[in-house]
């Protein structure tokens, strides 16, 4: 890592509980690359405050994680579709003081559907209501799947996200199955209240034909270790953190790494 100096780039992240893991992909990258850049990650005490200073101090890119995808929308000056189209933010590009909201989680979930080839028949169960839920939900629909079902406790929360894209609604599980479950809930997160819990029960698992969590970190959630020990095929939010990253980089840098580069920087996040 080169030592500071006045010319460097700034970019950070901004989470309730941050990880290395976007500050290793990225710094990794900057280096890899020759650019004079850095990536820091924080955990804001004040989201609004911490929106001016992007723009006031003239910090390039902004990463935005739970549970401020949602929060940030008045925050900003503008909407790319890729936001807009499912009110949810995880990316702020700040140009001349002009602060645009992407999302790059879509992008990073219908890749992982696609080069899984998870067919677009499974029955689905998302659990989560949430910026990240959002971001699938849209990504299901917008892929072809038809028969998914939205679990979530918050009605208020639940329900019209489910309508909006044609789907159903439960508070509970209640003991259902589908082929293909999606935990995008902060169960099993990495030092949050319920970082040992399985987001779906066992019975649940069993039945299921395909696995995924976008929980990021750890990379071996409880339901991912739970699902490989039944021998079900996995999607690991340790993807989905890379491919989204990989398109928050492209969008502050101008540059697009090559795949040989991205998978560097993955095995480099990874080790840590």
């Amino acid at each position: 890592m080169p030592i500071l100096h006045k010319d460097m780039t700034l970019c950070i992240s901004l989470s309730a509980r941050p990880s290395n893991n976007g500050t290793r992909f990225h710094n990794y990258l900057y280096d890899l690359l020759d650019l004079n850049w850095i990536y820091k990650a924080f955990a804001p005490t004040d989201l609004g405050q911490a929106i001016a200073g992007i723009r006031g101090l003239g910090i390039r890119g902004c990463a935005v994680s739970m549970p401020y995808k949602e929060d940030v929308i008045a925050l900003v000056d503008e909407m790319d579709a890729s936001a807009k189209a499912i009110d949810s933010v995880n990316t702020i590009v700040n140009t001349d003081g002009h602060l645009k909201a992407y999302n790059t989680d879509y992008t990073a979930i219908e890749q992982l559907l696609k080069s899984n080839a998870v067919p677009t028949g499974h029955s689905v169960l998302v659990q989560g209501a949430g910026g990240m839920a959002k971001a699938t939900i849209a990504a299901l629909r917008d892929a072809g799947f038809t028969d998914v079902t939205v679990i979530a406790r918050n009605e208020n929360a639940g329900r019209p996200l489910a309508e909006q894209y044609g789907f159903g609604w439960r508070a509970a599980l209640d003991g259902g199955t589908a082929d293909l479950i999606i935990n995008v809930t902060p169960i099993g997160m990495q030092g949050g209240p319920e970082a040992d819990a399985l987001s779906f029960p066992e019975e649940t698992i069993a039945a299921a034909k395909v696995v995924f969590d976008v929980v990021a970190l750890p990379a071996e959630t409880p339901l991912i270790q739970a699902a490989r020990a039944a021998g079900k095929p996995v999607i690991t939010g340790a993807e989905v953190a890379t491919i989204q990253a990989l398109e928050q980089f492209v969008l502050y840098t101008g540059v697009r790494p090559t795949d040989e580069q991205v998978r560097a920087a993955e095995e480099f996040t990874r080790a840590q």
